[in-house]
This record gives structure tokens, C-alpha cells and sequence, in this order.
């Protein structure tokens, strides 16, 4: 699983932080910062999975 974040879409907005705190983070520059290793765990997958479809300007891609 590979997660990465298209910068020049993302505001900060903070909607994959909300579903998926161990994965996502935002910086008080609203700058997304993502783990570097997504945990080998199928909740915390589902949630990323979840997190990408839930973005609301589609800076989140997912490969799998």
C-alpha cells in the first residue's frame, strides 16, 4: 500500500486526519504529512481507504 498527497491540491482541510489519526497529520502551516509506513493492520488500511475516497478536493492516491 502506497499513499501519497498531490500538494498542489491539498488544503489542509483536515478530513483524513479526522478518520485516520495514525496515518495522517496536519501542521499548524496546514501542511499533510503522512507516516512514513502505514500499519500492517486492516482497520487502519480500511480507514486510509476511506480517508482517500472521503477527500473532498481528490489530493489522495492510493496504491495498492
Amino acid at each position: 500500500m502506497k499513499l501519497s498527497v498531490d500538494r498542489t491540491l491539498c488544503d489542509g482541510n483536515g478530513v483524513c486526519m479526522g478518520i485516520a489519526p495514525d496515518v495522517f497529520d496536519i501542521d499548524d502551516d496546514l501542511n499533510l504529512h503522512i507516516a512514513d509506513e502505514i500499519p500492517d493492520d486492516p482497520a487502519v488500511q480500511a480507514q486510509v481507504r476511506q480517508s482517500v475516497t472521503s477527500c473532498p478536493v481528490l489530493a489522495l492516491t492510493l496504491e495498492e
